[in-house]
This record gives structure tokens, C-alpha cells and sequence, in this order.
């Protein structure tokens, strides 16, 4: 799988598209939020940008799945403590955290494997604790 700088725009967009992809798919309302939020800009990308990151990321994914796409989501725990390790800025870590939870919300519906992707970036971001933190600081 390919990497990049840490915390970089391009590592941002694999988060997100990860989420994106997790259940096997983009739905429109999913796109759409993704358009109304822009998302692209927000990382630091533009769309040309953001969906060649997107095209990279799935071919690392087919690859690295043996070219079988309904593995695409199996990513192993030690790639995706890797994808996630290239974010350690916590304010960054907070807005991916967002996007990625409003845009697999989109449609109503969180799929168990949207569920993994959200979880493992909240327990590798240690996003629990700090959110543990702050309320108990108000």
C-alpha cells in the first residue's frame, strides 16, 4: 500500500474514502454529503485530486485483497492501524472523525463494516479518551 507524509491532505482523503468504501460502496446521498460538506476542500484537496487519491487507494485495496472486491473491506487491523497512525495531529483527527461520521450517516444507516472504520480510528486517535477528557473538564 502505498504511504504518504503524515497528515497530509492525501492521507486524509484515504481516511475518508476508506469510510466512504467500507460498506462496499458510495451511495448518492453519501456523495451528496460529501459535495454539500466539501470535503476535498476541507482536507486540502481538490476534487480532480481527492478522486485520484480514491482511484490509488482502491487499487491498493484490490491489490492487496487479491483482486477480490468483496475483500476490498477486510482491511487487516495492522493497515488500518497504519492508515491511521498517518494522522496524528489531534484537531485533524477530529474534523476526519466528523466528516467521516456525517458522511456514513448520510443514508440513514451505519453498516458494521463503517462501523469498524469509525471505531478504529476513534480507539487508534485515542478520540474516547480525549472526548472523556473534555466533558469531564466542563
Amino acid at each position: 500500500m502505498r504511504t504518504y507524509p503524515r497528515n497530509s491532505p492525501q492521507a486524509c482523503a484515504r481516511i475518508v474514502a476508506l469510510a466512504m468504501l467500507a460498506d462496499g460502496g458510495m451511495c448518492k446521498k453519501e456523495l451528496d454529503t460529501f459535495d454539500r460538506l466539501e470535503v476535498h476542500a476541507r482536507i486540502g484537496l481538490d476534487k480532480a485530486e481527492f478522486h485520484a487519491i480514491v482511484q490509488a487507494f482502491c487499487e491498493d485495496l484490490l491489490m492487496a485483497a487479491h483482486s477480490n472486491w468483496s475483500d476490498m473491506c477486510g482491511v487487516d487491523p495492522r493497515a488500518l492501524a497504519e492508515l491511521m497512525g498517518e494522522i496524528d495531529i489531534p484537531e485533524l483527527q477530529r474534523k476526519l472523525i466528523s466528516l467521516c461520521v456525517a458522511i456514513v450517516e448520510a443514508d440513514g444507516r451505519v453498516a458494521d463494516s463503517e462501523s469498524v472504520v469509525l471505531e478504529a480510528a476513534v480507539e487508534h486517535w485515542g478520540l474516547e479518551r480525549k472526548m472523556l477528557e473534555t466533558s469531564g473538564a466542563a
